[in-house]
């Protein structure tokens, strides 16, 4: 059983909290049972898994107060477990989600959750991203970061047509035949017009009289679920 502090998988399990580690060392952390067994359903293999001693769970037991530690969440967890970063999928159809300038963790892990739900869709990540492998990324993705694989790539590399989520001026959403690559920017400013240019239609989503706008998060299931029933009624 680990009892030290100063134990090296305990030390690596906190470096990884940085991103500078996460890209040095090319490896990221998962906390509780649900995203172990959501890497493990994906066929990813943990580095190593570190639990609490006394918890039942399989792997390498940690005392429960250096474990909790070493933990990002503020109550503690039974599991950590390290992981390799999968190799990053390509920004390919038949739905790619792209975001340009998001740089909130818990919004680009939910957008991954969805994207991987609703679309099965890639995921591609342009400049000024959150780090999908960060804590607060993977918790919001639930585990889909396995599964979609976020890759870095310029708005060139997606595939067409493609959308511009914009909060203003733009057409309903509608049917679209794949591939098709989904576009959405930050929170406040949204989509560089040069990155809106490089798009083929602009979608807005209609909303009630005195709203103003929608989280980027719930925006970007909206638009998935109406590219995901186009897709479904033409039976692909």
């Amino acid at each position: 059983m680990i009892t030290s502090k100063d134990n090296e998988k305990l030390k690596l399990v906190r470096a990884l909290q940085q991103r500078k580690h996460r890209e040095r060392e090319r490896l990221f952390v998962t906390e509780g049972e649900d995203l172990l067994e959501a890497g493990l359903a994906a066929g990813a293999k943990p580095r190593f898994v570190l639990v609490a001693a006394g918890s039942g769970l399989d792997g390498e037991e940690v005392e429960p107060g250096l474990l909790a530690r070493a933990s990002t969440l503020g109550s503690g967890t039974r599991v950590i477990a390290v992981w390799p970063i999968p190799e990053p999928q390509p920004p390919a159809g038949p739905v790619c989600v792209y975001l340009h300038g998001v740089g909130d963790p818990g919004n680009v892990g939910t957008i991954a959750r969805s994207a991987h739900a609703l679309a099965g869709a890639t995921l591609a990540l342009g400049p000024g991203c959150a780090d999908p492998y960060g804590p607060k990324a993977v918790r919001a993705s639930m585990g889909s970061v396995f599964s979609v694989r976020p890759v870095r790539a310029g708005i060139e590399e997606t595939p067409a047509p493609r959308v511009a989520l914009v909060a203003r001026g733009g057409e309903p959403p509608a049917p679209l035949e794949p591939p098709v690559a989904l576009c959405l920017g930050a929170e406040r400013e949204g989509l560089p017009e040069e990155v809106a240019r490089a798009c083929d239609v602009r979608w807005t989503i209609p909303l009630r009289a005195g709203v103003d706008s929608l989280n980027v998060g719930a925006a970007a299931a909206i638009a998935l679920e109406r590219i995901n029933s186009a897709t479904a009624e033409r039976g692909d």
